[in-house]
């Protein structure tokens, strides 16, 4: 089965490839349902072009699912020749006024049919390939066992069903929710997740507000709809606030056998709007997981690397509308939850020439600094020795060569402070743990205590790191429930 991962943005296209995705699916400004995703633009596909040559065989698809209006298409048409620069081997597309646009353009770049379709049966699988459609991506409301049907009855069809991440509550996504409460359609690109915020019981009348907060949190409150007399769906107010919309997130890392047993072609994870470290760290733990139902290394040594999945953002876990409906019915409260986030990814290591260069360039730092401070009046020295004394970090430090590290290029997201808990993982590595870390700044080659994003200061670390792996650190909160 091929693993499909998303990717936000070119870095996070790079470590989808990286961690060890066999393709990867990005979107382009204004065609894409995840039009808040940095997506891609400009002259990024001369670096894509590059990054396709760095791993051969890795595949590009292109989500253009939006519902095109009149305008849509005519700007898609005005910028035909801009897409044909990039490498892209399929376009995932839903709207079909867009088909015979493609296949004029593009004869040669495969059709998907996005889930937004809806497609979850047999005979409109075989109408999509009829015109033209290499692969499917079912919706996410089928079942495996129509998955099995589907495959059986038009064999020669891809398929391809989301295995991990976000599930939406509206059918196959088409939800109007988000357009009613903030302008801003979900079917363009512009959802704003309305179903995930938390709403709070009000009261109107005589029930004072007291007594609808017990009500509300007793569990006697139901929502049945009209025409469904008997299915009820519980109302539950936490201390503040419920979520009667928001799903649970999907994850079908531990059956996969069952997913490649029903037919299942290639295996999709959500996320083109999560962060790098979610990318990465999933991406890997379903590849692993993928390596040992192929028989290339056994599951004990790829449980550690699944295990890793949980630690990743993520709200509670089901196994969506697979196995049965009822569990995909399940609703979940609270953000998702992540046990670590990404401090900082990893760029080359220096080589030893450019280290010596810094190391000297410190060693003249300090040595400069302390001609200064010699040459001064002695009054004046005084006054600058204890201004040093009470700020310790105006005294310019050379790096401790004898600790027997390496310095490495490094691109910092958040804060990070020397001696703070990280580690260091990879595509291979679980976690290096080194407590002795510091920063250096390579304007004058003097130690640092912290960096931050856009402080392009120098990591020194006795780890043994190699480029694009990442620095995390722990997160405060409670981890939501793991397996599904």
């Amino acid at each position: 089965m091929e693993l499909l991962s998303p990717a936000g943005n070119y870095e996070k296209l790079t470590y989808a490839y990286e961690y060890g995705a066999d393709a990867a699916y990005i979107g382009l400004k204004k065609y894409s349902l995840r039009i808040k995703a940095d997506n891609f633009y400009e002259k990024e596909y001369e670096q894509i072009r590059e990054l396709k040559a760095k791993y051969p065989g890795k595949r590009l698809h292109c989500a253009l699912n939006i519902s095109f209006h009149n305008k849509d298409l005519d700007n898609f048409i005005n910028d035909i020749d801009y897409f044909r620069q990039y490498p892209i081997d399929a376009f995932i597309v839903q709207d079909l006024g867009i088909v015979p646009i493609l296949q004029k353009y593009f004869p040669d770049t495969e059709l998907h049919l996005s889930t937004q379709a809806s497609c979850i049966n047999r005979e409109a699988v075989k109408m999509y390939r009829n015109i033209g459609f290499k692969r499917v991506v079912l919706g996410r409301e089928a079942s495996l066992e129509e998955v099995r049907q589907i495959k059986d009855a038009v064999p020669d069809m891809e398929l391809e069903c989301f295995a991990h991440g976000a599930m939406c509550i509206a059918y196959a996504g088409r939800c109007l929710m988000s357009a009613y409460l903030t302008g801003r359609s979900a079917n363009g690109g512009f959802c704003s997740h309305t179903c995930r915020w938390n709403y709070q019981l009000g009261t109107a009348g005589e029930l004072s507000a007291e007594d609808a907060k017990a009500l509300a949190q007793s569990g006697k409150l139901l929502l049945t709809e009209k025409e469904r007399p008997g299915e009820f769906f519980p109302v539950f107010e936490g201390d503040d606030y419920t979520a009667i919309l928001s799903s649970k997130d999907l994850c079908m890392v531990d059956h996969l056998a069952d997913m490649k047993a029903a037919g299942v072609d290639s295996l999709k994870i959500e996320g083109r709007m999560k962060s790098l470290y979610y990318v990465a760290m999933t991406t890997r733990a379903y590849r692993k997981a993928l390596d040992a139902l192929d028989g290339k290394i056994t599951q004990q040594e790829a449980q550690p690397f699944v295990d890793e999945l949980y630690k990743a953002a993520h709200r509670e876990f089901a196994t969506g509308f697979f196995y049965d409906r009822a569990e995909a019915d399940k609703t979940t409260a609270g953000e998702s939850f992540s046990e670590y986030e990404l401090a900082a990814t990893v760029d080359e290591r220096l080589s030893a020439e450019e280290e010596q260069a810094v190391f000297d360039l410190g060693e003249k730092t300090v040595a400069d600094f302390n001609a200064r401070l010699e040459s001064m009046h002695p009054d004046a020295k005084a006054a600058r020795e204890k201004d040093n004394a009470e700020h310790p970090y105006k005294v310019p430090h050379a790096p401790d060569r004898a600790k027997g590290g390496h310095l490495y290029r490094i691109h910092p997201v958040n804060r990070i402070d020397a001696g703070a808990d990280v580690e260091f993982v990879g595509p291979e590595c679980l976690g290096i743990k080194d407590e002795n870390f510091f920063f250096v700044d390579p304007e004058n080659g003097t130690v640092k205590s912290w960096t931050s994003h856009n402080h392009d200061y120098l990591l020194y670390t006795s780890a043994p790191l190699t480029s694009r792996m990442i620095m995390r650190t722990k997160t405060a909160g409670e981890p939501c429930a793991s397996h599904p």
